[in-house]
């Protein structure tokens, strides 16, 4: 396999990414949007920001992890590999939903009167009955980890016959993506499922009803693993695409804002806007890498840190942040005073939890997803 080296500046945009995540989960709390918990006070203009975020932010992460397992299955054979994505995902989705995510739950519950008592009362009495909205059992934001649970065990037998025959199609991609704009080729699947799959059905995050959803990131995870499997072909296109990136993705976000506030919905706009959504996302996701591969592929201590703290955060983190907003939803404070104490409360009591406890005590760390580290 040509990719051994660790790039750091994938480490890099999996902490940025995931950082992103935690600010974009208090921006929830101000819009118009439906979510777990809502503010007093909803911000109409703030789903325009949010609009932007929410349409890159995920698919990279797929395009991330479809990289990160081209890495994992070149030190693993396939019953290997999948042992140890059942132990990094599926344990910590598990132990999340017994004890991170119900406490959202109640937290909801008690914000829309569906429930009065302790928080010991839930658990033990309707924690774990019926699932959610209706019930209570719910993987909530934790959704990330059962799809690459199962992208991980459907395309892992394909990706181990790739590794084995390097030739052939490896090649092919590699001729797509040299030539001027071909990475843009990548695409044409992901418009094809925008275009004819994404009207009939709704995003969802419950795996068995979600197909566009399931399928668009199923798209996003091969892609991954396919452009870190040409080495550094890919890099050396992304860090000279990436302004020319850019400039397609400010054009098509711009032209998506035009089409949603001045045109209604028909055909023609239908199919227009599904192939500017599509060109922008990518366009971002390149202008990321481009960026990255330019100017954070180095290693830091910092980086080590904030890439084994990642994981812990991000199954902490939305709990921390429904918890705290439940507390400030009725105080008549403005916008920047309670965002700016959400999201410095919820990388600080995540950072405390992590720091102190989940570092300090082995036994936990398996249920956060973290591997025993090794000596140096």
């Amino acid at each position: 396999m040509e990719t051994t080296i660790r790039r750091y500046d994938l480490d890099w945009l999996r902490v940025i990414v995931f950082a992103l995540l935690i600010f974009y989960h208090v921006g929830m709390f101000f819009v118009p949007w439906g979510w777990h918990i809502k503010n007093n006070v909803i911000y109409d203009w703030l789903k325009w920001p949010m609009l932007f975020l929410n349409q890159w932010r995920l698919p990279i992460l797929f395009v991330i992890s479809g990289m990160g397992t081209y890495y994992a299955l070149s030190k693993r054979n396939l019953g290997q590999f999948s042992w140890e994505r059942i132990r990094r995902l599926g344990v910590p989705l598990i132990f999340g939903m017994i004890f991170i995510v119900p406490p959202q739950v109640y937290i909801e519950r008690l914000a829309k009167h569906q429930f009065s008592g302790s928080y010991l009362d839930y658990f033990t009495s309707v924690a774990f009955k019926g699932v959610y909205p209706e019930g209570n059992i719910s993987w909530h934001h934790l959704w990330f980890l059962p799809y690459l649970l199962v992208f991980s065990v459907l395309l892992g037998p394909l990706f181990v016959y790739l590794r084995n025959n390097p030739n052939g199609f490896s090649d092919w991609i590699k001729r797509i993506v040299v030539k001027p704009f071909g990475i843009y080729w990548f695409v044409v699947p992901l418009y094809l499922l925008e275009a004819f799959m994404e009207p009939f059905f709704d995003i969802t995050h419950g795996l068995i009803d979600d197909w566009f959803n399931f399928s668009f990131s199923l798209v996003l995870f091969f892609y991954g693993f396919l452009l870190i499997s040409t080495g550094d072909i890919f890099w050396k296109v992304v860090e000279e695409l990436k302004f020319k990136a850019l400039l397609i993705g400010v054009f098509t976000f711009l032209s998506q804002v035009f089409i949603w506030v001045f045109l209604e919905d028909g055909y023609v706009v239908h199919f227009t806007e599904a192939l500017l959504k599509v060109g922008n996302i990518w366009s971002w996701i390149l202008v990321l890498f481009g960026f990255a591969a330019k100017y954070l592929n180095h290693k830091s201590n910092a980086l080590s840190y904030a890439n084994r703290a990642v994981y812990p955060f991000y199954i902490l983190h939305q709990t921390v942040t429904v918890v705290l907003a439940y507390f400030l939803m009725d105080l008549s404070w403005g916008l920047f005073p309670k965002a700016s104490l959400l999201v410095l409360g919820t990388f600080g009591f995540s950072w405390l939890i992590y720091h102190f406890l989940i570092l300090k005590i082995p036994l936990l760390q398996p249920f956060f997803g973290l591997k025993k580290k090794r000596p140096k």
